[in-house]
């Protein structure tokens, strides 16, 4: 069980802070259940999870070492291959690797979305909707925790991730 101050990753909302346990009836809610009253670190709303319940996994957020280790690897991690033939059938693959909450499912459909967006610039084109979206939904997932975990600022964690990619880089090749 959690405990109160804790952060945790829940399901595809990311990090959020455990605020509360309540025993108070939550609309819609089973008599009697106890409930986390979750805030989201990066984005607004407080959620009400039941203790008891499995169905939206949640976990602690990883460490600093963990999560250095993780950027460390993000070179040796391939795209994701899309296989969606449709709008649908793609964000149905995107929502699998978002559901499935794992670094390295984020880290693939990133790379591959960022591979079709270089294919859609060199031809003067955008970007689709269901890559933009997932995109920005892994982000938030992927670097708020990162975020969390090495004590930094979200919009600091691309910057902190390339420098530390490039020093890796110089530190290899001397």
């Amino acid at each position: 069980m959690f405990q109160i101050g804790e952060l945790v990753v829940y399901g595809s909302t990311g990090v959020c802070r455990v605020e509360e346990i309540s025993g108070v009836d939550q609309p819609g809610g089973d008599r009697g259940r106890r409930y986390y009253v979750l805030k989201p670190l990066w984005q607004d709303g407080v959620i009400y999870a039941p203790v008891d319940s499995g169905k939206v996994p949640m976990r602690p957020v990883i460490s600093r070492m963990e999560a250095e280790a993780l950027i460390d690897r993000m070179p040796g991690i391939q795209a994701a291959s899309c296989r969606g033939g449709t709008a649908q059938a793609l964000a149905q693959q995107y929502q699998s690797a978002v559901r499935d909450g794992g670094h390295q499912a984020l880290i693939e459909m990133m790379k591959a979305i960022r591979h079709k967006q270089g294919l859609a610039e060199s031809k003067n084109r955008r970007l689709g909707m269901v890559d933009e979206r997932y995109m920005k939904q892994a982000e938030r997932l992927l670097y708020g925790e990162l975020a969390t975990a090495l004590g930094i600022a979200y919009g600091e964690v691309e910057d902190y991730i390339a420098a530390r990619l490039e020093g890796s880089e110089e530190s290899a090749g001397a």
